[in-house]
């Protein structure tokens, strides 16, 4: 009887007139709609997992173009050869000005690995988080945690191509019988391969891994946190507010990371004395001998040079990013 009722009614009604309790009973969607239920959005293929990934890698690479000749400088300082005005005379005069461009590929390299893990894994975590938080907001100590996270999973898949980056910085600074002259980073991860086995890419990971969660936890918390102050609070516009949020994180970047920094350099670039004996049995033994040889202050050595080559860096990569992602939103990507 009801089913006979429900047919007369529509036939005698049509569609147009079919009341609402009624459509949403015939019409899954509309009941859906009518429990609060959201619509979700269909799947645009791989593209949006990936999305992040290729935005920061190439972002990174960007911004590495523009600050390879200072991140050069910034390694010769590490390994004592004097104040920054010194190491760029001395490198212009017997080396040309390739030679602030030396280790390049390395450097393209490690970001195509190093920074397209963090960045996009970041992105990826605190979409989680803020879906899980009901949209709001997340919390300083929560982004940190995602930042920390982002740089132990980058260090890992990108320790090579740092490894190789180090060690073609620092070969004009050993003497002539000691270079290992790479040609470039392939070059320098084949040959490293070939001598020492697969696991000597990973030399010196510990420190890299541990200096990357401190930089990134720096660097991308804060960052975060500063575009929600200068949007909500100090009502920047969107190049302010990058410029401002990006300068904040590189110094918390640097400020936290350059200790770890400073024992990976003295790791990584260690050479065996004519005994094969290394100066060095691991991280904790460089940062003791470290301490002990020159204080507290000895592992911020070349710290302005590192927090304007942190900085720069920072910056140029967060813009870049900000760019390609506008270009991405205008050609519907």
């Amino acid at each position: 009887m009801c089913t006979f009722s429900l047919s007369l009614s529509l036939l005698l009604c049509g569609k147009s007139q079919i009341p609402v309790y009624l459509e949403a009973f015939l019409n899954p969607e509309k009941r859906r709609e009518g429990m609060g239920e959201e619509k979700k959005p269909q799947s645009r293929g791989v593209w949006p997992t990936v999305k992040p990934f290729v935005n920061g890698g190439a972002s990174g690479m960007l911004a590495t173009c523009v600050i390879q000749p200072i991140d050069m400088i910034k390694v010769r300082i590490q390994l004592g050869q004097g104040s920054a005005t010194e190491v760029t005379k001395t490198m212009l005069k017997n080396e040309g000005f390739g030679a602030l461009y030396k280790g390049l590929s390395a450097g393209l390299l490690r970001q195509a690995t190093y920074t397209t893990a963090r960045l996009g894994t970041f992105k990826i975590l605190t979409s989680k988080a803020i879906e899980a938080n009901d949209g709001k907001p997340l919390p300083l100590y929560q982004k940190a945690l995602c930042g920390l996270t982002a740089g132990a999973i980058g260090a890992s898949v990108g320790s090579p191509a740092d490894l190789a980056l180090i060690r073609m910085q620092a070969d004009a600074t050993l003497p002539a019988a000691q270079r290992r002259n790479y040609s470039n980073a392939f070059n320098a991860l084949f040959r490293i391969v070939s001598d020492e086995g697969v696991l000597a890419l990973w030399k010196g990971a510990g420190p890299t891994v541990v200096r990357a969660m401190a930089l990134n936890m720096g660097m991308l918390a804060s960052y975060d946190q500063s575009v929600e102050f200068c949007k909500d609070s100090l009502g920047f516009g969107e190049m302010s507010t990058v410029l401002g949020a990006s300068t904040v994180s590189g110094f918390f970047a640097a400020a936290c990371s350059l200790p770890f920094d400073y024992v990976k350099t003295q790791i990584q670039k260690m050479q065996p004395d004519a005994q094969g004996k290394y100066p060095y049995t691991g991280s904790m033994d460089c940062a003791l001998k470290t301490f002990k040889s020159g204080g507290p202050f000895k592992f911020y050595t070349g710290f302005p040079v590192y927090c304007v080559r942190i900085a720069p860096h920072v910056m140029m990569t967060w813009i870049f990013l900000n760019q390609i992602q506008k270009l991405e939103k205008s050609v519907g990507l």
